[in-house]
């Protein structure tokens, strides 16, 4: 059977690319986060810029294409099981354990928790909300922070297993045809259009605030992407399709990062033409930037590399742990007043070093692989192949 390694292989370089964002959000100046370092960098905020519009949506539009690659039309109430051991216990566990450190150290800084971790966490167990401002989440109590993904991806996945009879349907079906039947152009523009109607529609009024329940326009935004990876995830004609743009994608894209980062940056929004320009050039942008990493991974990736196994499981505990990392780390490290570069160097280094260690031992514990979003150990025999995407079928 045909394996998809380009996409296992660019999950891993997703989960790095939001890696090096968090810890450039440490850095970056005018931008709130957690924990702010006091070496604050204003350049930084073009390349966080280009990077921020497009990279959750990637993340998504993956997911939508391994579920696709995995078809849960077959059986999808064991679909639903899977997606919520496999997202939701990760996530109930890193809001209890992993992520708390981070509400702490924000919480400390802020003035409005005192320090003694283990009293913090004893508190924090009793779910009750916490004084406004204290950290990211504190008026509910608790907090997912960057686990937000894992929530809205175990929602989407439930909301597919209940629109399946309609997608399998006969309009349905019609409709897969024609997304799958885009070619050049169309490729690009037609699905871009519904991004397009939701910044102009949605954005306005609805701040992207990853609370899962108020995130209306990241949710028609995010799904949409999501529900694309969905339906074009096994039609080899747009694989092939996106093989022959490649070059024109990779420069189209890159284009209209270039006209669009420096137009936001100085403030070329002015009054209310200029504004739904921009809007409409964002929607643009997320798709096309969209399909030219699909092409380029298609590409470059798509071979056995002896580093893709290790890796790939690697993904889901890399991506538990990092945040917390960060944050703990920047927490440490700031007041020390080391310099800007020994300080940042400190933080990446760390927070790889962090990650690496925890899936070493979130790997070799039974207990702890499915709290990280692990599947069980199997059999050496088993084992010989990577836990790739197949073409066709295949088991997740």
């Amino acid at each position: 059977m045909q394996r998809r390694h380009d996409l296992d292989a660019l999950r891993v370089l997703a989960i790095l690319s939001l890696i090096a964002y968090h810890c450039g959000m440490l850095y970056v100046a005018e931008w709130g986060w957690h924990i702010k370092s006091t070496y604050l960098q204003e350049w930084l905020q073009w390349p966080m810029l280009a990077m921020n519009r497009w990279r959750m949506a990637l993340l998504f539009l993956i997911s939508g294409l391994a579920i696709g690659l995995y078809q849960p039309e077959r059986a999808p109430g064991r679909f639903a099981l899977l997606r919520t051991w496999r997202l939701f216990l990760p996530l109930v566990f890193g809001m209890l354990a992993i992520v708390p450190v981070q509400a702490y150290c924000q919480g400390v800084v802020n003035g409005t928790v005192a320090p003694g971790y283990g009293a913090f966490l004893l508190r924090y167990w009793e779910f009750r909300p916490w004084p406004e401002g204290g950290f990211d989440g504190a008026e509910y109590g608790i907090t997912w922070n960057h686990l937000w993904y894992l929530a809205y991806l175990w929602i989407y996945s439930l909301v597919l297993v209940a629109l399946l009879p309609v997608l399998r349907s006969g309009p349905g079906q019609r409709l897969q045809a024609a997304l799958c039947g885009l070619r050049g152009w169309r490729l690009v523009v037609v699905p871009a259009l519904p991004l397009v109607a939701y910044m102009n529609s949605l954005l306005p009024y609805f701040e992207s605030t990853n609370a899962l329940v108020d995130d209306w326009f990241q949710h028609a935004q995010f799904f949409t992407v999501f529900l694309y990876g969905f339906l074009l995830a096994r039609d080899a004609g747009f694989w092939a399709e996106l093989a022959r743009l490649r070059r024109p994608l990779g420069w189209a894209a890159l284009g209209l990062l270039v006209v669009y980062v420096p137009s936001l940056k100085l403030g070329f929004a002015q009054d209310d033409a200029a504004l739904v320009l921009m809007r409409c050039l964002r929607g643009l942008v997320v798709w096309t930037v969209l399909l030219a990493i699909l092409a380029w991974a298609r590409h470059a990736l798509d071979r056995p590399f002896r580093w893709l196994p290790y890796a790939s499981e690697a993904v889901y505990p890399w991506y538990v742990i990092h945040q917390s990392a960060t944050v703990l780390l920047a927490y440490w490290l700031v007041p020390l007043e080391l310099g800007a570069w020994r300080e940042a160097v400190l933080v990446v280094l760390g927070t790889l070093a962090a990650c690496a260690a925890g899936h070493e031992v979130v790997r070799r514990v039974g207990v702890l692989r499915p709290l990280f979003g692990l599947k069980r150990r199997r059999p050496a025999s088993v084992r010989a192949q990577p836990e790739t995407f197949p073409v066709v079928g295949g088991r997740e």
